[in-house]
């Protein structure tokens, strides 16, 4: 590595400034604030060890547990040449490299880290004066932009791609079904008589007339729980799911949002800022397990056993987001799926892993699971959110499809 002194002198200083563009094109935000925070770290900590400039630009870049992967490829890649950043940058750098990169290192680069590499398309004024012909195309059999975006596995989608469907999820309205309660109000059109409101109005004619007062029942949406996996194999589709469960918090009251791993964590505080961002930070900074294992059954247990009856009052609706794919081989796990079920007025559990069309049953999570939904759905693209709209706005639920699995 190079001297403490050198950082001003020749390419370095530009290669960390170069570095920082990259992570931004990549996902991770890195604004001219961060730069010169990095600028100054690196002077003061010195650039003598590799390890500790790692550390270093680590510390500055990296704020959220999602973008260590993408951080750490995109050091090992560019560091590696002190003037290979440079060359991506002034697109330079053909295609070819990164499968080398790829050969080399024997490992699959991240693709936004992959898109933030590779040269940037023309602006479309240069495409223009490049065309001599106007080239017509027929698109009577090709599927929209949006139609496109609403079918694609959150797991294939791009950094743009990705930041699309964050704004569709924001903007998401889930129907919210009406229950009855147990509580009446007055109502003209009832088909309950309201008895002390009648003999009331009895009296003050003088017992001549008896006019009848009617109530009904008042009507409430339930409450919503959400208990979302956060472990290794659901890490991708759980960062995206985060911005929809934002976007249910936001959107209705009585939403409780719980994610796990080997433990659970209530974070339904951090649910209710309107500020997306600074949910996902206080979520990333309160969660320590993140991409870890999973214990689904010992984590509902104790979600039955602190949270049940806070949150399950008034038959509320549940939604688990998991894979199934329990590290304890389901120990337990039946018997707590089977009391949260009756717990709860509806449990619906969304599985990434079912749209796999040769998907089966044959993890221990998995079978302990099935018999105890309501429903049983996948949830990978935007197109399986809307689904789970029309399965909220039924007033009953049909269990035949998930004992069907079961079974």
């Amino acid at each position: 590595m190079t001297n403490t002194s050198n950082i001003h002198g020749g390419t370095f200083l530009e290669n960390i400034i170069h570095f920082a563009r990259t992570l931004r094109r990549a996902g991770i935000p890195v604004g001219p604030g961060r730069v010169i925070d990095a600028i100054k770290a690196v002077e003061t900590a010195g650039i003598k060890r590799r390890d500790d400039f790692y550390w270093t630009l680590h510390a500055v870049f990296v704020n959220r547990r999602d973008q260590w992967d993408i951080f750490d490829q995109a050091f090992h890649i560019f560091w590696r040449n002190p003037d290979l950043l440079k060359k991506m940058m002034d697109m330079m750098l053909p295609t070819s490299f990164l499968d080398s990169v790829k050969s080399e290192d024997q490992e699959e680069i991240n693709r936004r880290l992959s898109e933030a590499l590779a040269p940037s398309p023309a602006p479309e004024s240069d495409q223009k004066e490049e065309e001599g012909e106007e080239v017509e195309i027929n698109a009577t059999l090709t599927a929209s932009d949006t139609e496109l975006l609403q079918q694609k596995d959150f797991e294939n989608m791009s950094t743009e791609e990705m930041e699309q469907a964050k704004k569709a999820m924001a903007n998401l309205r889930l129907p919210i079904m009406d229950v009855k309660t147990r509580r009446l109000k007055v109502d003209t059109k009832g088909n309950k008589v309201d008895m002390r409101r009648t003999l009331r109005a009895s009296l003050r004619s003088g017992g001549a007339t008896i006019p009848l007062r009617f109530k009904s029942p008042i009507t409430r949406h339930p409450p919503l729980v959400i208990l979302c996996d956060i472990s290794g194999s659901m890490t991708q589709y759980s960062r995206m799911l985060l911005h929809f469960m934002h976007a249910l918090t936001n959107d209705r009251d009585r939403v409780h949002t719980f994610v796990f791993g080997t433990r659970l964590t209530n974070i339904t505080r951090y649910m209710r800022y309107r500020d997306v961002d600074a949910a996902l930070d206080a979520v990333s900074e309160t969660v320590e397990d993140w991409s870890g294992g999973t214990r689904i059954g010992a984590t509902v247990k104790e979600f039955n056993k602190f949270w049940s009856r806070r949150v399950l009052g008034q038959g509320a609706v549940v939604l688990l987001i998991s894979d199934g794919l329990d590290r304890d081989a389901g120990e337990g796990l039946g018997v707590e799926m089977e009391r949260l079920h009756k717990s709860c007025r509806q449990l619906i559990w969304l599985n990434p892993l079912l749209r796999y069309q040769g998907f089966e049953p044959r993890s221990r999570g998995v079978k302990a699971i099935l018999p105890h939904v309501d429903e049983f759905r996948t949830v990978h693209n935007l197109e399986s959110l809307k689904d789970l709209a029309d399965i909220l706005s039924r007033p009953h639920m049909q269990k035949s499809e998930a004992r069907s699995f079961a079974a």
